[in-house]
C-alpha cells in the first residue's frame, strides 16, 4: 500500500499508526474536559478504543484491555466492577464451547464428517459445490470458521487438482487418436483426390478454438468452487450461539443490559430462530455462485440422464482416498463423538421453552441457576478424564505367560492419557477473542451504569416515526458494510449496545434491532481481510480482489434480504417482537 501511494503521502503511511496511537487520545482530550461527567468520560474511552479497533494499531485483544485501566482512573467504574465481565458466564460458555471444539479438530472427527457427506452427495460439479457448502457451513456451527475454512479448501484443491489432471490427460488421448485418424484420412483423400487439402507437414491437428473457452470454464469453476467454502463458514457460524464471537456479544449484552429478561436468547431459542436463516442464505449463495461461475446447465452441473465423466470419477477417488487415509473410526473418535452429541443435547433440553427442560426437572430452581455454560464445562471436564485408549484389565494371576509383558502393565496407570492434553487447548485456543469478548462486556455495563446508554436512547427518540422493519433494514445494511473494515466482534461490541437504547427510545423489542445487527456482523463477504476465512480463500492465488467484491456485494444483500425476512416472520412469534417487553421498560426506567 506504501509504493502504490504518492510520493507525498508515503511519510503520512509511514508514520500513520503512530499518529493514530497518539494523537487520537489528545484530539478527543476536550470531551471529558469539557464535560466533566460520567457519561462523557465513558465516551471518551468507548471512541478512542472503536478507533484503534477499527485501524488495528494495536492487537484487538490489547485494546480490549483498556477499561480495566482508564475507567476506574477516571471514575467511570470500580476496577472490581470492571475486571468481573472478563470472565463472566457468557465467556465461560464460550470456552466450555471451544473446548470441545479443539477435541473435535484434534482427532479429526471434523475432518472424517466432511468426507463422508462429500461421499454421500456425489461429484457432479454442482451437488460437489453443494456438498462443500453444507459440510463447511455444518462444521462452522460448532467449531471455528478459520478451522474449517483451513481444512475444508486443500480437500477442494486436491479435488480440483485431480479433476484438472484426470480431464488433461482425456484430452490428450483424444487429441493423439484423433491426429492419427486424421492423417489416415487425408492420406486415403490424397489417392483418391489430388486437388484436396494437404495435410499439416508435422502431420499435427490445429488447437481446438473450444481449449481457451475451457480453460476460462475451468478458471471459474475454480473460484466458485474456494469462494463457496468462505461464504459458507461464515454462515454457517450464524447458525448457533456458539459458532461465531458477534452470536456471544448478544449473548452476555443482553444478560448485562437486561438482567430479568427470563434467558431469552438460549442456545435452543438461537438455534431455532438461526438456523432457518442459514439453511435458507446457504441455498440462495449456491444458486448464486452457481449462476456466477457454472451457469445453471442441468445436464452439465446436474448431470441430469448423464453417467459419471472421467472428471467426477477422478474426484470420486481423490475423496474415497483421503476418507481410506483416516482408517475406521478410533475410539478416541467414538468418544469425542459422544461428548459432542451429549453437549448439544445438554444445550437443547436445559429450556426448551415449550416444556420443561432438565435444569427445572432435575434441580430445585434449576433454571435461576443453570445456565447454558455450565453443560460446556461439564462436557470439557469429561474430555480431560476420559481415556483417548481402551483402558487394560490387567488380572491379580502371576503365573502369566510372559512374566516381563505383565510386570510392564502392571507398572502402566490404569487409565491412559485422556482425549485432550492442557497443552493442546493452550496452544489452540484463541484467547484474543475471549479477551475481546470481556472488553465488550465491560463497555456495555460501564455505558449502562454510567448513564451514557439513556443519553443515547434519548437522541434518538425521532427515529420512532420510521417503522420498526425499515430501522432493522437499514441497521442491517450499515452493520454489514461495517464489519467488511473491522473485526465481527468488534462490531458488534460497538453497536449493540447503541442499538439497545435506541430500542428503548422508541420502545420496540430490543431483540427487533439487535438479532439482524448480530447476523448481519457475520456478513463479511466483500474483501480479503474482512474475515479469516476470506483471507485464507484468497491466499490460494485463484481469486482476484475484484472476484470477491463483485460476488460478495450480491452476498450481502441475500444475508440482509434473509435476516429482513427472517426477523419479520418467524421472529416474530419466536421471542414476541410486537411487544415492547417489560423486562426492557424496568431496565430503561433503572437506566434513567
Amino acid at each position: 500500500m506504501q509504493k502504490m501511494a504518492p510520493t507525498c503521502l508515503r511519510p503520512l503511511l509511514r508514520y500513520r499508526s503512530f499518529a493514530i496511537l497518539f494523537f487520537t487520545p489528545l484530539l478527543l482530550l476536550p470531551l471529558p474536559v469539557t464535560v466533566p461527567t460520567r457519561e462523557a468520560k465513558c465516551a471518551y474511552i468507548i471512541i478512542i478504543m472503536a478507533v484503534y479497533w477499527c485501524t488495528e494499531v494495536i492487537p484487538l485483544a490489547v485494546t480490549s484491555l483498556m477499561p480495566v485501566v482508564f475507567f476506574p482512573l477516571l471514575g467511570v467504574q470500580s476496577s472490581k466492577s470492571v475486571c468481573l465481565q472478563y470472565l463472566n458466564d457468557t465467556n465461560m460458555l464460550f470456552v466450555g464451547g471451544l473446548i470441545v471444539a479443539i477435541s473435535v479438530e484434534q482427532w479429526n472427527l471434523h475432518k472424517r464428517i466432511a468426507l463422508r457427506v462429500l461421499l454421500i452427495l456425489g461429484v457432479k460439479p454442482a451437488l460437489l459445490m453443494l456438498g462443500f457448502m453444507i459440510v463447511t457451513a455444518f462444521l462452522s456451527m460448532w467449531i471455528s470458521n478459520t478451522a474449517t475454512t483451513a481444512m475444508m479448501v486443500p480437500i477442494v484443491q486436491a479435488v480440483l487438482e485431480q479433476m484438472d489432471n484426470t480431464e488433461y490427460d482425456v484430452t490428450m488421448m483424444e487429441q493423439a487418436t484423433g491426429q492419427t485418424n486424421t492423417v489416415i484420412e487425408l492420406q486415403e483423400k490424397n489417392v483418391s483426390d489430388p486437388t484436396s487439402v494437404q495435410v499439416i507437414s508435422n502431420g499435427q491437428v490445429p488447437d481446438d478454438p473450444r481449449s481457451s473457452e475451457e480453460k476460462k470454464m475451468k478458471k471459474r469453476i475454480c473460484k466458485g468452487m474456494t469462494l463457496c467454502v468462505c461464504y459458507a463458514a461464515s454462515i454457517g457460524g450464524t447458525a448457533t450461539l456458539t459458532g461465531t464471537g458477534p452470536n456471544m456479544v448478544l449473548k452476555g449484552q443482553m444478560n448485562q443490559l437486561y438482567p430479568n429478561n427470563n434467558d431469552i436468547v438460549n442456545f435452543a431459542s438461537w438455534f431455532g430462530f438461526a438456523f432457518p436463516n442459514m439453511i435458507l442464505m446457504l441455498v440462495l449463495a449456491w444458486l448464486w455462485l452457481q449462476c456466477s461461475f457454472m451457469g445453471l446447465n442441468f445436464k452439465k452441473s446436474w448431470g441430469c440422464g448423464t453417467e459419471r465423466t472421467a472428471k467426477e470419477k477422478a474426484a470420486y477417488n481423490v475423496l474415497k482416498a483421503e476418507m481410506k487415509k483416516l482408517g475406521p473410526i478410533s475410539y478416541a473418535e467414538f468418544n469425542v463423538l459422544i461428548m459432542f452429541v451429549l453437549l448439544v443435547l445438554l444445550w437443547f433440553s436445559r429450556h426448551p421453552g415449550f416444556v420443561k427442560g432438565w435444569a427445572n426437572r432435575l434441580f430445585p430452581d434449576g433454571e435461576k441457576y443453570i445456565t447454558d455454560s455450565a453443560p460446556a464445562v461439564f462436557i470439557a471436564l469429561l474430555l480431560f478424564i476420559l481415556p483417548a485408549t481402551k483402558p487394560k484389565f490387567i488380572g491379580w494371576n502371576s503365573s502369566m505367560s510372559d512374566p516381563e509383558q505383565t510386570e510392564e502393565d502392571i507398572k502402566k496407570p490404569f487409565l491412559p492419557a485422556p482425549l485432550l492434553d492442557w497443552n493442546v487447548v493452550q496452544r489452540k485456543m484463541p484467547w484474543s477473542i475471549v479477551l475481546l469478548l470481556g472488553g465488550g462486556f465491560a463497555l456495555a455495563d460501564a455505558s449502562a451504569n454510567s448513564g451514557l446508554s439513556a443519553w443515547l436512547g434519548h437522541q434518538m427518540t425521532p427515529l420512532g416515526s420510521i417503522p420498526p422493519w425499515a430501522i432493522a433494514t437499514v441497521l442491517s445494511l450499515i452493520i454489514a458494510v461495517f464489519t467488511e473494515c473491522t473485526s465481527n466482534v468488534a462490531t458488534a461490541t460497538l453497536f449493540l449496545p447503541v442499538f439497545s437504547s435506541m430500542a428503548a427510545s422508541v420502545k420496540i423489542h430490543p431483540l427487533y434491532v439487535m438479532l439482524p445487527g448480530t447476523l448481519s456482523a457475520s456478513f463479511a463477504f466483500m474483501l480479503p481481510v474482512a474475515t479469516p476465512p476470506n483471507a485464507i480463500v484468497f491466499s490460494y492465488g485463484h481469486i482476484r480482489v475484484l472476484d470477491m467484491v463483485r460476488s460478495g456485494i450480491v452476498m450481502n444483500i441475500i444475508g440482509v434480504f434473509c435476516v429482513t425476512l427472517a426477523i419479520n416472520t418467524w421472529g416474530r412469534p419466536m421471542f414476541e417482537l410486537d411487544t415492547f417487553p417489560t423486562w426492557a421498560n424496568s431496565t430503561t426506567n433503572h437506566a434513567f
